[in-house]
């Protein structure tokens, strides 16, 4: 049996470097940025003049999604010493390192306090201990507000999970399993509430039509405020 193995070329056009896929697989062209990386996927024969127009016909829209990522990009690191500030359900909460016996990260008088001895990486094992707490939070939270708008919704839910997404909110099947990415404790408590009922709402209508859009206001009648600061927001929710 043949077998398709791609080609990987780089051309550069109108100052950004380009990576072109080609392949037997396609026979369509398309244009993908992605982190920053534009890449062409081509059919395998393709002449590289007629590459080299198309990706001058994108230029507009090539140069738009790349100055998003570059706006979207994180200003600093987070260097997870006390005093630094991370967002829980829209609030601003300051870490506390303590020195001792492991302790994990809990929420007390205001403070994410964690407890770690001095023989460690503390800025390694803050994140890690956070990121547990984010994900202990998200079990509980997001488990109480599928609960409650389910019912709203008027849909049984299967499994739910809280995982870690590169570039989704949340997930759902055919069979009423939903997924959440835990990252989204860090958005506004509405947000949250938002993003549930966008899933539970795909469990009625599975793709992003009107009926769709009608059933998310008929649950939240204010969606569109929630949908547009995640949309405008959302690359701000790392850790």
């Amino acid at each position: 049996m043949a077998t398709d193995k791609a080609v990987l070329e780089q051309i550069t056009a109108n100052g950004y470097v380009v990576n072109v896929v080609r392949t037997k697989r396609t026979k369509t062209v398309t244009i993908n940025v992605i982190e920053g990386v534009v890449s062409i996927t081509v059919p395998k024969a393709l002449d590289l003049s007629r590459i080299v127009q198309v990706v001058e016909s994108k230029h507009t829209w090539i140069i738009e999604k790349l100055a998003i990522h570059k706006q979207a990009a994180p200003k600093r690191d987070k260097e997870f010493v006390s005093g630094e500030a991370f967002s829980y359900l829209g609030r601003n909460y300051r870490l506390k390192v303590n020195h001792g016996d492991y302790q994990s990260v809990r929420l007390i008088q205001g403070r994410l306090a964690i407890t770690l001895p001095d023989d460690i990486n503390h800025s390694i094992y803050a994140r890690k201990g956070l990121i547990a707490w984010y994900k202990r939070q998200a079990e509980k939270k997001i488990r109480e507000k599928v609960e409650r708008y389910a019912g709203i919704v008027g849909v049984e839910t299967g499994v739910i999970r809280i995982k870690s997404f590169k570039s989704r909110w949340g997930s759902c099947t055919p069979y009423g399993d939903v997924e959440f990415n835990w990252v989204i404790m860090m958005a506004p408590n509405r947000v949250v509430d938002y993003v549930v009922i966008h899933e539970l709402c795909h469990l009625i209508q599975m793709d992003h039509s009107p009926q769709f859009w009608r059933e998310v206001e008929r649950v939240m009648p204010d969606y569109l405020e929630h949908k547009e600061w995640l949309k405008t927001n959302g690359y701000k929710l790392v850790i």
